[in-house]
């Protein structure tokens, strides 16, 4: 029987600074949103700029490196997934929030760039890729500039 696939893909500007919280059990998380903006002609030909503002969740070590590296309006990329919970308002009335739990957070632009600034060349976010050679050994590969599409 065949899986769903729950995998969401951001590239945007913080619209603020992560908040970082501790759960009583001591398990980290922090939170902070992500604006992506799209621009498009309307039926009259006219362009219009649509910015989305999506909700970020960030767990454990994930969670604690984004709270200290991400500032407000920097760029970063963030790979993860939908997830939508219910809950009630202190006046009782059921709410729904929808958010992106985080798997990946990288911060795209130069170190020493201030908050808001494009970087003059990003910086590629250098890992390790999961590769096998033809007898099935792992395979270390850097990505570069020249492998990322934007």
């Amino acid at each position: 029987m065949a899986r769903g696939v729950n995998k969401v893909i951001l590239l945007g500007n913080l619209g603020k600074d992560p908040e970082l919280s501790y759960l009583p059990s001591g398990q980290s998380v922090a939170k902070f949103t992500l604006a992506t903006n799209r621009k498009f002609k309307d039926k009259n030909g006219e362009l219009k700029d649509e910015t989305e503002w999506h909700n970020i969740v960030a767990w454990g070590k994930l969670g604690e490196i984004a709270a200290q590296y991400l500032k407000k309006g920097r760029q970063a990329y963030v790979e993860g997934r939908i997830r939508s919970r219910n809950w009630e308002d202190r006046e009782g009335k059921q709410r729904t929030t929808v958010e992106i739990v985080a798997d990946e957070v990288v911060m795209v632009g130069a170190r020493g760039d201030d908050a808001g600034e494009p970087a003059s060349r990003p910086a590629a976010a250098a890992r390790p890729t999961k590769q096998t050679d033809d007898f099935g050994d792992p395979v270390s590969q850097e990505i570069t500039d020249d492998d990322i599409p934007f």
